[in-house]
């Protein structure tokens, strides 16, 4: 777990609570603008359990989550939960309205969404990591921090007895079945598989990867510029994403090759039969799936000019 000014996305991080460097009561949701609701303040979600969830849309680590976070604004809303998102962007793109929305409504989050652009709401929160859950009572007092995947279970049970406790007598659903699930399987392992890899020049590690073609380099990605090109990846996983963002077409396509071969059935669920990725959006690009957890070696072919490649994530 890495904590910057503007920190890296935590990969295969079990969820830790924490109140270190926390606000310790609700502080006002100054949002660049709202979605799915219009402004919320301290005082208009007073009386309501508050569950704040940090979030970034190309975030492997979010995207885990975000089916629990969903359990719980439809499971528990009616009752006195208030759950509200705070998408801060890692990337520039990341900050586009359209790019936000088009995430927001691909994940399917009906829940109110601050877009925190300018990290304002970050920094009042003394936020260090996506994804990043903050637990609020009913009063607006900060009760329970949780970074990272996991401990679903443990947060549930947090909302609950929150609930309770600000109206005694209230019938409690069952738990759901998204953390009663996780409570019977916990979390997997992420031990030996390979940390996020980063491309652009600020952050790539010397070796990480192979470029081949006519790439150019900026801080946070490579380009292509003409011609073919390719990308050459050794890994330890058995799944692997890439955050991509297509060229001025608005459209791209990239072969899929695992250990020289075209990936076959260990396709992820934006490869085709053929072995290629075809994207429209710029966002997390789900390359390979069920993979065999051990060493192999990833290439990345396509022509389209102006592809931009970002960062790799991998899970068990």
């Amino acid at each position: 777990m890495v904590t910057k000014v503007l920190p890296f996305v935590l990969l295969g991080a079990v969820a830790v609570s924490s109140l270190a460097n926390a606000a310790s009561n609700l502080p006002p949701l100054k949002a660049t603008r709202w979605v799915n609701s219009p402004p919320l303040t301290p005082e208009t979600l007073r009386g309501r359990v508050v569950l704040v969830d940090f979030w970034e849309y190309t975030c492997v680590n979010w995207i885990r989550t975000a089916p629990f976070v969903k359990a719980w604004n439809r499971d528990y809303a009616s009752l006195g939960l208030a759950v509200i998102g705070v998408h801060a962007p890692e990337f520039e793109f990341g900050k586009r309205t359209e790019n936000i929305d088009r995430g927001i409504r691909d994940r399917g989050l009906t829940y109110p969404i601050a877009i925190d652009n300018d990290f304002v709401i970050w920094r009042a929160f003394g936020n260090d990591a996506w994804p990043a859950k903050y637990l609020f009572d009913d009063r607006g007092r900060l009760v329970r921090r949780w970074v990272g995947e996991g401990s679903y279970d443990e947060i549930e049970r947090e909302i609950r007895r929150l609930l309770v406790a600000a109206r005694p007598g209230i019938q409690m659903p069952s738990v759901s079945d998204e953390s009663s699930t996780f409570a019977k399987t916990g979390q997997p392992s992420y031990a030996r598989v390979t940390n996020e890899t980063y491309i652009g020049g600020d952050r790539r590690e010397p070796g990480a990867v192979t470029l081949k073609g006519d790439w150019h380099t900026d801080h946070q990605y490579v380009e292509l510029k003409n011609g073919n090109g390719e990308i050459v990846l050794p890994f330890t996983a058995g799944e692997v994403n890439l955050v991509m963002q297509p060229g001025p077409s608005g459209r791209a396509a990239v072969s899929v090759l695992l250990d020289g071969q075209p990936v076959g059935e260990a396709r992820g669920m934006d490869v085709g039969a053929d072995g290629v990725a075809r994207f429209d959006r710029s966002g997390m690009i789900r390359l390979v799936a069920g993979a065999p957890r051990r060493r192999h070696v990833l290439t990345l072919l396509s022509n389209d000019p102006g592809l931009r490649a970002y960062v790799f994530t991998f899970g068990p």
